[in-house]
């Protein structure tokens, strides 16, 4: 690569990574100042936005909210989908592309059309509350959490694993449980962190089907966009640092096994 091609390519970079950081970072600072409206930097700095948005008992309640919510529905999926992802790499191969294919559907198909769908379904019994958003959010996780199980399931010799075992007198399911879960341990806590930085985002799912009776993070961010600005930048600030924190430790994890 030419010296000319490679300051090329670094700018390229750069800008982006420019793009991508100067709003986050200009967010944060705002959230700090005390005030900032006459001059190009803040006139000072101060964490009492910080404090004044954790004492907020509906932030709180919100972030609870969200934190239930993508965790129950991850928790079900890694629990129904394993056994599916097994039996269609050990019993039944033919399996492998109709599943691909239905992982995939929740992509497919535009979420407002979907919630349109469900709300009018479930409008008079688990609409506005947390049951309707774990169903969907769980819909949401199916990609993640198949594609990663399936994806490491598939790097195992499965049969040979099970196969062994029948051989030292162990069952299928202590194969399971001693052999192939442990094996799959790293790549189960990727899926489930993946799949929380994108639920912990998702709005149009959380606003129509269940609103302020349910309120989530991403709502309540919503809810108090004409409150002080100062304060809606500590909770952008905050939502943020909730997904960067979920993003490393599913970084971490992937650059441990590859190690």
């Amino acid at each position: 690569m030419s010296r000319l091609s490679k300051i090329y390519h670094y700018s390229v970079v750069l800008v982006l990574f420019l793009i991508i950081v100067l709003p986050m970072a200009a967010t944060f600072i705002y959230s700090i100042s005390s005030s900032w409206s006459s001059n190009i930097l803040p006139d000072g700095f101060s964490i009492s936005h910080y404090k004044e948005l954790l004492s907020d008992p509906r932030f709180l309640k919100a972030l609870l909210n969200s934190l239930l919510v993508c965790f129950a529905a991850i928790f079900l999926a890694i629990l129904f989908l394993f056994p599916v992802v097994f039996c269609a790499n050990f019993y039944f191969l033919n399996l492998k592309n109709v599943m691909s294919f239905i992982s995939v559907l929740p992509f497919a198909i535009a979420p407002i059309v979907l919630s349109t769908g469900l709300l009018n379904l479930y409008s008079d019994t688990i609409s506005g509350t947390p049951y309707i958003l774990i169903g969907c959010y769980f819909c949401i996780a199916v990609p993640f959490v198949y594609r990663t199980i399936d994806n490491n399931i598939a790097a195992l010799n499965l049969k040979e694993i099970v196969y062994s075992n029948y051989i030292l007198g162990n069952g299928i399911f202590r194969a399971i449980f001693r052999v192939i879960i442990p094996n799959l341990k790293d790549s189960i806590l990727i899926a489930v962190f993946l799949s929380f930085s994108f639920l912990i985002g998702e709005f149009l799912y959380a606003n129509i089907l269940a609103g302020t009776q349910f309120e989530t993070l991403q709502v309540y961010l919503y809810n108090i966009k004409n409150r002080s600005g100062h304060v809606s930048s500590a909770a952008i600030v905050s939502y943020l640092l909730l997904i960067f924190i979920a993003n490393f430790i599913s970084s971490y994890i992937s650059h441990r096994k590859k190690v």
